[in-house]
């Protein structure tokens, strides 16, 4: 595929952004979050109205959270699939994502056979934004398109250091789920900040920010187990709501350095989502702002 022609998962959502600030206003988040689903009927019936999207709907995909399919018989007709029982946040990620899939990769989707018209996205895909190739492209789609930067970065400025509190906000704002809204704000936050996912004393993935990063501040998750320290919140259990404000931690318990512990949990996905934050602010490294799509489209 030529690079022209390679889908732009940016540029896709940043032309929806601008449409949709156009049609309900720049001031749009303050009333509400984009109605994904809705969007997804209608945005396809626009621009491919012989092989739109017909329906997004809730099923029981075993193994994955959410599918773009498409039928058998031509003009393909498409359909999103979310799988059973997530929240409202999460649901709204997952429909963003397949919409990502619909409007980038239908083409490729509907006639390599290796797709079996359709695409399957488990949780990895999905949730934790460490996809690669066509996941990667979907979910940075979701992201922008549900939470856009120009307006995340009002509400959140780079420099602050957010508890939960801030974070669950900024989630029912954009509604999507929190780790969702933490790690966009991961994105381009010019703090040193780490988040973890975590369930009965391990991480099952972490993510630092790129400010953390460059500091060699970063936990290794993949392909390896990880516990975590004894004196973390979760191994102790501690979900109390100093914790989730935050507790101080010496050095030595998570890096040879002090920093900020917050952690909750989550009964419902059995999970525990700490946030480590450092003392220091930035790396003191040249950094550059995360230059939103938008503004390049704007200018």
């Amino acid at each position: 595929m030529a690079e022209s022609d390679r889908p732009r998962p940016l540029k896709e959502a940043a032309r929806l952004t601008l449409m949709l600030d156009a049609v309900f206003g720049k001031d749009r988040f303050d009333r509400a979050p984009v109605d994904v689903r809705a969007l997804a009927l209608e945005y396809s019936a626009q621009i491919a109205p012989q092989g739109r999207i017909h329906e997004v709907v809730q099923r029981d995909i075993p193994g994955c959270v959410g599918a773009l399919v498409c039928s058998e018989t031509l003009p393909r007709q498409w359909a999103i699939m979310y799988h059973l029982g997530q929240s409202p946040g999460r649901r709204a990620f997952t429909i963003g994502h397949e919409l990502g899939h619909f409007l980038l990769h239908r083409r490729m989707i509907e006639t390599d056979v290796t797709f079996g018209l359709g695409i399957y996205c488990d949780e990895n895909s999905v949730d934790r934004r460490a996809g690669s190739g066509l996941e990667q492209e979907a979910d940075a789609f979701a992201a922008a398109l549900l939470m856009p930067l120009h307006d995340f970065r009002l509400q959140l400025p780079a420099k602050a250091r957010p508890d939960f509190e801030v974070l669950s906000r900024l989630a029912e704002r954009y509604g999507v789920s929190l780790t969702a809204a933490v790690l966009r704000w991961l994105e381009y936050t010019e703090t040193r900040a780490i988040v973890v996912v975590s369930n009965e004393g391990f991480a099952l993935w972490a993510k630092s920010s790129d400010a953390a990063f460059k500091s060699g501040r970063f936990l290794r998750t993949k392909n390896t187990v990880f516990e975590l320290p004894g004196q973390a919140i979760a191994t102790r259990r501690d979900f109390t709501d100093e914790a989730k404000m935050g507790v101080a931690q010496g050095a030595g318990v998570w890096f040879p350095e002090p920093l900020v512990e917050m952690c909750i949990r989550s009964d419902r996905y059995d999970q525990e989502l700490t946030l480590l934050h450092f003392d220091e602010i930035g790396t003191g490294l040249d950094e550059v702002r995360v230059e939103d799509t938008l503004d390049m489209f704007r200018r």
